[in-house]
């Protein structure tokens, strides 16, 4: 078995549903909320579930963080452990993203007249009426597409296709003679906010073009053994290490630098997915788990957010909502001596659900809450 572990948490401060999926079979072997996400008890998760196993772990994929990393290690310490390498570009790309997404907000603010625009145009039938919605119709669908980090650079693409209708209105003008009223508000429009934040996009630009090249390198589409990418890496970040202290610019400077140090806390386990075909280089199907159950549950509860039950029970939802899926002509199939292990699990349960009521009698009356508090201090105080 190959092991994915990852944890979800829908309220900060509160328990995390760590979850250990078979990345060759799809099931999940344990879900378990937990307070805290110590050394220990992840250890314990972990060690868990290698007992019960009929067969051995030939290898873990999780993200980088510091406490999954050494449980793992402490648990299967002979056993490949891949760090997931879309959480890996997103950490390392964390700067030049907010940095994109910066010069995105500056784009955006100076071209919001287009709605304006595009209100004015509709009362006119006729040619140009129909031109002037059909190219506010073209940056809005620009201005509303975003992307996701740390791949997709939204502000950059935002950049590109307002370039692009101001080119395609360009060449109108060279066609047809002068703008009507119309499009030439919308081409200086245009034309101011680019010219506005042109400063902002050089840096924004190298940078992803550094963050394309390890993507690149790393998706090893040439099947390249894994002694090859990682010296190929070494080679790429020297580079990058280099550009940093040559430029000018110390914010980009900043983010190839932080490039670099998040990439030398990652170095151990990007490689162990180059030398077995069945250890995957992303944890992006357990996070595809999450989301499905999501879903589900966003259809039957009207929620757009996971809900705090699903740590509270998710122990339960998810192992039973994904066997469901996964194999639903077996139906229920119960173990023998389940009604015991039922029980227990029953009243570990049964245990957070009272801790979260009295989380929410808190929040609806402090007063009364920390008043039956003192009420039973006092009366403990009075026992002899």
């Amino acid at each position: 078995m190959v092991l994915a572990i990852d944890g979800l948490q829908p309220d900060v401060g509160h328990e995390v549903l760590w979850v250990l999926r078979d990345c060759l079979s799809g099931e999940v072997l344990l879900a378990k909320s937990l307070l805290s996400a110590t050394i220990a008890a992840l250890t314990a998760l972990l060690t868990e579930v290698r007992d019960a196993l009929p067969v051995n772990v030939t290898g873990v994929v999780s993200d980088g963080q510091d406490t999954i990393r050494k449980a793992v290690a402490r648990t299967f310490p002979d056993v490949p452990h891949q760090q997931c390498h879309f959480h890996y570009l997103r950490e390392a790309a964390r700067p030049i993203y907010e940095a994109d997404r910066h010069a995105k907000k500056e784009l955006k603010k100076r071209v919001r007249g287009v709605r304006k625009l595009e209100r004015q145009s509709e009362a006119d039938n006729d040619v140009e009426g129909e031109l002037v919605r059909g190219y506010c119709a073209a940056v809005r669908a620009a201005l509303t597409d975003d992307g996701r980090p740390p791949l997709v650079a939204s502000g950059l693409k935002l950049h590109d296709r307002l370039e692009q209708i101001c080119a395609s209105l360009e060449r109108v003008a060279a066609r047809a003679g002068p703008f009507p009223g119309g499009l030439k508000r919308l081409r200086q429009l245009l034309g101011k906010g680019l010219e506005q934040t042109a400063g902002l996009w050089p840096r924004v630009r190298a940078a992803y073009r550094w963050v394309k090249r390890v993507a690149r390198l790393l998706a090893n589409e040439q099947q390249r053994p894994a002694r090859q990418v990682r010296r190929q890496l070494s080679q790429i970040l020297s580079q990058m290490r280099q550009a940093a202290a040559a430029t000018p610019e110390p914010e980009l400077a900043n983010q190839l630098r932080h490039f670099v140090k998040v990439s030398k806390s990652y170095w151990s386990g990007l490689f162990g997915c180059y030398a077995s075909a069945e250890l995957p280089r992303t944890n992006n199907d357990l996070e595809h788990l999450f989301g499905s159950h999501r879903y589900h549950e966003r259809r039957a509860s009207g929620r757009k957010v996971a809900s705090p039950g699903l740590v509270v029970l998710g122990s339960v939802r998810v192992i039973s909502g994904l066997a469901t899926r996964l194999r639903p002509e077996e139906g229920l199939v119960l173990g023998v001596g389940y009604v015991g292990r039922w029980r227990q699990l029953h009243a570990e349960l049964e245990q957070r659900r009272r801790t979260r009521r009295q989380q929410r009698r808190f929040r609806r009356d402090p007063i009364m809450y920390l008043k039956k508090l003192e009420e039973l201090a006092l009366q403990l105080s009075l026992l002899p």
